[in-house]
Protein backbone atom coordinates (compact mmCIF):
# COMPACT_ATOMS: atom_id res chain seq x y z
CA UNK A 1 0.00 0.00 0.00
CA UNK A 2 1.47 3.32 -1.06
CA UNK A 3 0.93 6.68 0.58
CA UNK A 4 -1.12 9.18 -1.38
CA UNK A 5 1.03 12.10 -2.42
CA UNK A 6 -0.65 15.49 -2.07
CA UNK A 7 -1.52 16.91 -5.45
CA UNK A 8 -2.48 20.45 -6.31
CA UNK A 9 -6.07 19.34 -6.83
CA UNK A 10 -6.23 17.63 -3.44
CA UNK A 11 -4.78 20.64 -1.65
CA UNK A 12 -7.20 23.04 -3.37
CA UNK A 13 -10.13 20.78 -2.46
CA UNK A 14 -9.11 20.87 1.19
CA UNK A 15 -8.67 24.64 1.07
CA UNK A 16 -12.16 25.05 -0.40
CA UNK A 17 -13.69 22.69 2.13
CA UNK A 18 -11.95 24.27 5.12
CA UNK A 19 -12.88 27.76 3.86
CA UNK A 20 -16.57 26.81 4.07
CA UNK A 21 -16.40 26.84 7.88
CA UNK A 22 -15.46 30.51 8.42
CA UNK A 23 -17.55 31.67 5.47
CA UNK A 24 -20.67 29.99 6.88
CA UNK A 25 -19.87 31.33 10.36
CA UNK A 26 -19.55 34.95 9.19
CA UNK A 27 -22.68 34.80 7.04
CA UNK A 28 -24.78 33.26 9.83
CA UNK A 29 -23.34 35.74 12.34
CA UNK A 30 -24.28 38.63 10.06
CA UNK A 31 -27.83 37.24 9.71
CA UNK A 32 -28.02 36.90 13.52
CA UNK A 33 -26.90 40.50 14.00
CA UNK A 34 -29.49 41.78 11.54
CA UNK A 35 -32.44 39.63 12.66
CA UNK A 36 -31.96 39.36 16.42
CA UNK A 37 -29.81 42.29 17.45
CA UNK A 38 -31.32 44.70 14.90
CA UNK A 39 -27.78 45.84 13.98
CA UNK A 40 -27.95 47.27 10.47
CA UNK A 41 -24.34 48.46 10.31
CA UNK A 42 -23.41 45.70 7.84
CA UNK A 43 -26.47 46.00 5.57
CA UNK A 44 -25.85 46.85 1.90
CA UNK A 45 -22.29 48.04 2.45
CA UNK A 46 -20.59 50.12 -0.19
CA UNK A 47 -17.01 51.12 0.50
CA UNK A 48 -17.53 50.01 4.09
CA UNK A 49 -20.51 52.28 4.77
CA UNK A 50 -24.14 51.33 5.24
CA UNK A 51 -26.80 53.38 3.41
CA UNK A 52 -28.83 55.94 5.36
CA UNK A 53 -31.94 53.77 5.03
CA UNK A 54 -30.31 50.47 6.01
CA UNK A 55 -33.36 49.25 7.97
CA UNK A 56 -35.36 49.20 4.74
CA UNK A 57 -32.94 46.74 3.13
CA UNK A 58 -32.19 44.70 6.27
CA UNK A 59 -34.71 41.91 5.55
CA UNK A 60 -33.14 41.29 2.16
CA UNK A 61 -29.60 41.27 3.56
CA UNK A 62 -30.69 38.96 6.38
CA UNK A 63 -32.29 36.54 3.91
CA UNK A 64 -29.23 36.54 1.64
CA UNK A 65 -26.88 35.82 4.54
CA UNK A 66 -29.15 33.30 6.26
CA UNK A 67 -29.83 31.26 3.13
CA UNK A 68 -26.18 31.34 2.08
CA UNK A 69 -24.99 30.29 5.53
CA UNK A 70 -27.51 27.47 5.84
CA UNK A 71 -26.61 26.13 2.40
CA UNK A 72 -22.90 26.08 3.30
CA UNK A 73 -23.60 24.33 6.62
CA UNK A 74 -25.68 21.79 4.69
CA UNK A 75 -22.75 21.25 2.29
CA UNK A 76 -20.31 20.82 5.21
CA UNK A 77 -22.52 18.18 6.83
CA UNK A 78 -23.08 16.52 3.47
CA UNK A 79 -19.35 16.22 2.83
CA UNK A 80 -18.60 14.96 6.35
CA UNK A 81 -21.41 12.40 6.14
CA UNK A 82 -20.30 11.28 2.69
CA UNK A 83 -23.60 12.25 1.07
CA UNK A 84 -22.09 14.36 -1.71
CA UNK A 85 -19.63 13.47 -4.40
CA UNK A 86 -16.84 15.90 -5.17
CA UNK A 87 -18.52 17.48 -8.20
CA UNK A 88 -21.77 17.96 -6.31
CA UNK A 89 -20.47 19.68 -3.19
CA UNK A 90 -18.01 21.88 -5.04
CA UNK A 91 -20.74 22.99 -7.45
CA UNK A 92 -23.18 23.78 -4.64
CA UNK A 93 -20.54 25.61 -2.61
CA UNK A 94 -19.21 27.58 -5.58
CA UNK A 95 -22.61 28.64 -6.83
CA UNK A 96 -23.69 29.59 -3.31
CA UNK A 97 -20.63 31.75 -2.68
CA UNK A 98 -20.83 33.56 -6.01
CA UNK A 99 -24.59 34.04 -5.78
CA UNK A 100 -24.25 35.55 -2.31
CA UNK A 101 -21.54 37.95 -3.50
CA UNK A 102 -23.58 39.01 -6.54
CA UNK A 103 -26.77 39.51 -4.50
CA UNK A 104 -24.89 41.54 -1.87
CA UNK A 105 -23.42 43.71 -4.61
CA UNK A 106 -26.84 44.25 -6.22
CA UNK A 107 -28.42 45.06 -2.86
CA UNK A 108 -25.74 47.61 -2.01
CA UNK A 109 -26.28 49.36 -5.35
CA UNK A 110 -30.06 49.22 -5.07
CA UNK A 111 -29.92 50.77 -1.59
CA UNK A 112 -28.25 53.82 -3.11
CA UNK A 113 -30.23 54.08 -6.34
CA UNK A 114 -31.53 57.57 -7.09
CA UNK A 115 -34.07 56.50 -9.70
CA UNK A 116 -37.12 58.73 -9.45
CA UNK A 117 -36.12 60.19 -6.10
CA UNK A 118 -34.75 63.50 -7.22
CA UNK A 119 -36.89 66.10 -8.91
CA UNK A 120 -35.68 67.36 -12.24
CA UNK A 121 -33.35 70.27 -11.74
CA UNK A 122 -34.27 73.41 -13.64
CA UNK A 123 -31.84 74.63 -16.25
CA UNK A 124 -29.47 77.35 -15.11
CA UNK A 125 -30.42 80.85 -16.30
CA UNK A 126 -27.78 82.92 -17.94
Amino acid sequence: MTAMAPTVSLVLNWILFLALFPIAFFWLRRAWRIIVRRDFSEVALKRGEAPPNAARFAPYAAAINLIGGVVLVWVIFGVLAGLFEYETWTAIAGVSIWTKFILDFALSRQARAKLGREAAKPAAKE
